[in-house]
């Protein structure tokens, strides 16, 4: 089973192209194994593919929650042995994220979901959620969370915030941080089911 990343930049006739600078940054990660690296398949839109359901939803809500993309996850079967390049690629998973990034441009959040089984539909709306949830952050909270995601402690943060312990875990809490970590968590494992 494979998971196929289509992504599309939103608003690219007025804004300026995002496409290169994100497929250098997401395939330059080494904690984000991939299939398939990103490649342009499009003039404002690029794809890959990768094994891994934690890895799928990672990059899916980091996009979607951006705001500046509509991305779809498909869950399937690939034609192998796979090409260099996604352009070249074949198969289940690539025509349901082709499907999934269709609907994710007017979907909640951005993002959409599609697979064989039914816990597509709830993976769906699991990432829909968190999506939606991580936009309506405050920039403070934002900035308290990014910190805390990279691996630092409350405190380690605080400190470099040059703000309180106390301050942090208020932003934390008022971002719902925890909650959206578990959620995506929850995620991963209906992602996982999703061809079933």
């Amino acid at each position: 089973m494979v998971f196929v990343l289509t992504v599309d930049q939103r608003k690219s006739r007025t804004a300026a192209d995002l496409v290169e600078a994100a497929m250098t940054a997401l395939n330059r990660d080494p904690g984000r194994p991939l299939r398939l690296a990103f490649d342009r398949t499009a003039g404002d839109e690029m794809q890959a593919a990768t094994e891994s359901a934690a890895t799928a939803v990672g990059i899916g809500l980091e996009l979607a929650a951006s705001g500046h993309w509509s991305v779809g996850i498909g869950v399937g079967g690939v034609r192998e042995p796979l090409p260099s390049n996604t352009r070249a690629a074949a198969g289940e998973a690539f025509e349901r994220a082709r499907a999934a990034v269709t609907a994710a441009k007017t979907a909640p959040g951005n993002i959409a979901v599609s697979g064989a089984s039914p816990l597509a539909g709830q993976a769906e709306a699991v990432l829909q959620l968190v999506a939606a949830v991580t936009r309506k952050r405050s920039k403070l909270s934002a900035e308290a969370g990014l910190l805390i995601s990279e691996g630092l402690t409350q405190q380690e943060a605080a400190s470099r915030l040059g703000i309180s312990q106390q301050a942090v875990s208020s932003r934390l809490h008022s971002g719902l941080w925890h909650e959206c970590r578990r959620a995506a968590e929850v995620g991963v494992v209906l992602l996982e089911g999703a061809d079933a």
